[in-house]
């Protein structure tokens, strides 16, 4: 009987130990992402290499030069400015 609750604890140690190890692994996913989202939010414009700046025009989200050396938007984003301007 003794070595059942041995076996039951420590079956129960393991599974905190996996649920702290999924946690753990979580943040860093997200930490990741975010570092990832950052970086993409500084791209840098081709023509002058100044850091684009995120924009609305008419409902459509892009990044635009700062010098206005052009806007670059995402497929979905272009749909819905052609499809408004037909």
């Amino acid at each position: 009987m003794a070595g059942d609750n041995k076996d039951r604890l420590g079956s129960k140690l393991h599974d905190v130990e996996a649920a702290r190890e999924d946690q753990w692994a979580r943040q860093r996913d997200a930490d990741l992402l975010e570092k990832m989202r950052e970086r993409l939010s500084k791209t840098a414009c081709p023509h002058c290499k100044q850091f684009l700046v995120a924009k609305t025009e008419a409902g459509v989200s892009m990044h635009v030069c700062p010098a206005e050396h052009g806007a670059w938007l995402d497929a979905a984003a272009l749909k819905a400015l052609l499809k408004e301007h037909k």
